[in-house]
């Protein structure tokens, strides 16, 4: 995707905590939307293949996660991981890493990632549709920075990950910040 272009409009299923809920799974269904997201705030989103896979959850999120404060210090206001599962799998996710301050979407019909045109078959890895990794940062619903992994493809046989790791974005943006001050 292209900086200055609008994310696409949709609605994510998502699941929160709702102490009103009776039982053992205390959830209820939340529809929440591109613009509940984005919308009115510069935030980071990255996009990654899977929940609970080994770059994933050893190195991206986990990164995000301790890197969060340097990225309030460049004017994110909220970081968000999106990827093609659904809301059951990205709480799962969530809590088994102990996320305090990232935010998951689950995109688990892939529409959003589709409508980015950043869905790819992995089929080669047993996954299914999911998203190739990116990152953006967004200014009230628009793309203002892109970082996009090489090689965009169907069941491409590597996993490229440098371009959207939270260090590579952090050392763009600070770049950024120098080369605009007066």
């Amino acid at each position: 995707m292209a900086t200055n272009k609008r994310l696409p409009f949709v609605t994510f299923r998502t699941r929160v905590r709702d102490e009103t809920v009776d039982g053992t799974n205390p959830y209820r269904w939340e529809d929440k939307t591109t613009d509940d997201y984005f919308g009115s705030k510069r935030v980071m989103l990255f996009s990654l293949p899977g929940a609970f896979t080994p770059t994933c959850s050893t190195y991206q999120l986990p990164d995000f996660e301790k890197l969060y404060d340097e990225f309030e210090k460049q004017g994110i206001e909220a970081v968000y991981c999106l990827s093609v599962n659904d809301a059951f799998v990205m709480n799962a996710w969530g809590k088994a890493l102990k996320l305090e301050k990232v935010k998951l979407i689950p995109d688990g019909s892939g529409e959003f990632t589709r409508k980015m045109g950043m869905l790819v078959a992995k089929d080669n890895l047993g996954f299914g549709m999911r998203s190739w990794r990116y990152a953006a940062v967004v200014n009230d619903g628009v793309v203002e920075h892109w970082f996009e992994e090489e090689g965009l493809s169907d069941n491409c046989a590597s996993d490229p990950y440098g371009v959207s790791s939270p260090q590579n974005i952090l050392e763009a943006l600070k770049c950024l910040r120098v080369a605009s001050a007066p």
